[in-house]
């Protein structure tokens, strides 16, 4: 009959505690006895070992049960005995890794059969645009260097599918476990970088790569109404996969560059137009060149004020975020021409005409009013 004592009072716990509660108790006695801690203590060892086997008993759902059923003694007879549940022997390490890295090798990586496939990288772009060209589209021709699918081994890395062997360090997990003192962890295999696997022939033009950097120019369609900073994705533009994985996105970053004439207010088009004094007085007809080039008729009216915005349906920016909205409004805005030089007949026209009509002005519209003095010229 044996002597040892048992495994629940040798953790401390009750025959009711929970996975987790074992765990939590075990894992207090390995810091508190480990050999490490411990150097040349014969006692703490024993009971080092004592809670390892206890921990290896009690976590395990099937010896637990049978352990819980026939008891301490004949629980270890029946081991000792053979049969097809095997012997009491145990690897500490596995112990550790089950503990501390959430089960040993099935924390790993899914071991692979060769080289796995990757996905490229999106790449990213700036693209500088006039304002003409935002408001009727436009296609650019762009020039970059990015990886392409290597031609001469087909985005293999080899010549030979028979030149890729696995990783005899961590037998193709791409991962190696590692002790220090009391704690077990992985860490990439350096034989491999972390792959599981060896290329044994690589390609001579990729060097076992499976892509090549190269220049590539590409047409891209930008299309009417683009806004600032807005972003173009061009598919499958951007690096080739790894190992014939997809290859990645171009993006560009849409810069609109200032115009002389005209400027974008959201999806509407501005612009100001130089009038003359009658022209603002009297009302008149012009035309105006939009920035397509084309010619729009405009209507100023009997005493239109400066600033006075005259808006024209539809002739402003194809609205791009809300497709099948149409467009936005031209917004023309009155500036009145004031001449710097004038004829000595003209000063005296002008003169009389400020007498005809009067020089004080009212307060209207938020303006003060003011009192004349004298002309300066």
């Amino acid at each position: 009959m044996s002597n040892k004592k048992d495994f629940y009072k040798i953790l401390g716990v009750e025959k009711s505690a929970s996975a987790a509660e074992i765990k939590k108790a075990y894992h207090k006695l390995a810091m508190q006895y480990h050999p490490d801690r411990n150097p040349n203590n014969k006692e703490a060892e024993a009971k080092f070992k004592e809670a390892a086997s206890a921990y290896e008993v009690l976590s395990d759902t099937d010896k637990r049960a049978k352990y819980d059923q026939y008891g301490h003694a004949a629980y270890e007879n029946m081991q000792q005995g053979g049969g097809h549940h095997g012997g009491m022997d145990f690897d500490l390490n596995d112990i550790f890794n089950s503990m501390f890295n959430g089960g040993g090798r099935s924390s790993q990586r899914n071991k692979p059969s060769g080289p796995t496939p990757q996905r490229g990288q999106d790449l990213a772009k700036n693209l500088s645009i006039s304002l003409k060209e935002a408001y009727l589209g436009v296609k650019k021709d762009i020039t970059f260097s990015h990886y392409f699918v290597c031609s001469t081994c087909n985005g293999q890395g080899t010549p030979e599918k028979s030149g890729i062997s696995t990783c005899q360090k961590c037998h193709g997990y791409g991962q190696v476990q590692v002790q220090q003192g009391f704690f077990a962890f992985a860490q990439p295999c350096r034989d491999c970088q972390g792959q599981g696997f060896k290329i044994k022939t690589p390609c001579k033009d990729c060097q076992g790569q499976s892509r090549r950097k190269e220049k590539e120019m590409v047409t891209v369609s930008i299309p009417k109404g683009i806004f600032q900073d807005a972003e173009v994705r061009v598919t499958g533009k951007g690096d080739a996969g790894i190992y014939g994985g997809p290859a990645g996105d171009l993006y560009l970053r849409i810069t609109i560059e200032a115009d002389k004439g005209f400027q974008r207010d959201g999806d509407d088009l501005v612009c100001s137009v130089m009038l003359t004094y009658p022209q603002l007085v009297f009302g008149c007809q012009i035309n105006i060149e939009l920035i397509d080039g084309t010619q729009e008729s405009i209507k100023i009216p009997k005493g239109c004020p400066v600033g006075e915005k005259i808006v024209i349906p539809g002739k402003g920016f194809a609205k791009l975020k809300n497709r099948g909205a149409g467009a936005g409004n031209l917004i023309v805005i009155t500036q009145c021409q004031i001449p710097k030089k004038l004829s000595e007949s003209s000063k005296d026209l002008l003169k009389n005409y400020s007498e005809a009509i009067g020089t004080e002005t009212k307060s209207e519209d938020g303006f003060i009013s003011s009192f004349f003095k004298k002309f300066l010229g």
